[in-house]
């Protein structure tokens, strides 16, 4: 009789311990977030160097999504049609916080930008804002933007 309630017991314990998630680890996380800060860096070093187009094809996703003027712009192919024409260099940001998933699947950036442009008349002007970028990790392990 003893033999059976340990044995209930056992796997009772064994059954709540599989149905329990583990935490990640706090350096996981940090690795997680460290790759998305690289990741963010090369998407705005790509669009000083290569032009907005380039960089925006380059780390969106495939069901990436913008919203630009209070319209959405959807998927990668919309998101080419949208940047078609847009090959200035004179954007700016850099990630003031950055957060990950316990996950691991999801993150999102935020800060300030500046975009620098010549205006109607050729004079340079300046944008400045706040953006919000999420980013999700590919099967590859790369991160990239489905939200901006």
């Amino acid at each position: 009789m003893k033999i059976v309630n340990v044995c209930s017991v056992l796997v009772m314990v064994l059954l709540m311990a599989c149905g329990q998630t583990q935490e990640p680890l706090p350096q996981v996380l940090e690795t997680w977030k460290q790759q998305i800060a690289d990741s963010e860096a090369a998407f705005a070093q790509m669009a000083k160097e290569e032009g907005m187009n380039k960089a925006f094809l380059a780390y969106a996703a495939e069901d990436a999504v913008l919203m630009r003027n209070n319209q959405l712009i959807e998927g990668k192919q919309g998101i080419a049609d949208f940047m078609q024409n847009q090959t200035s260099k004179g954007l700016a940001w850099k990630p003031e916080f950055i957060e990950v998933s316990k996950s691991g699947d999801l993150g999102y950036t935020y800060g300030y930008y500046t975009f620098s442009y010549e205006d109607a008349e050729g004079n340079p002007a300046e944008a400045k804002g706040v953006f919000h970028t999420v980013w999700k990790r590919q099967e590859d392990g790369t991160w990239k933007f489905v939200w901006d």
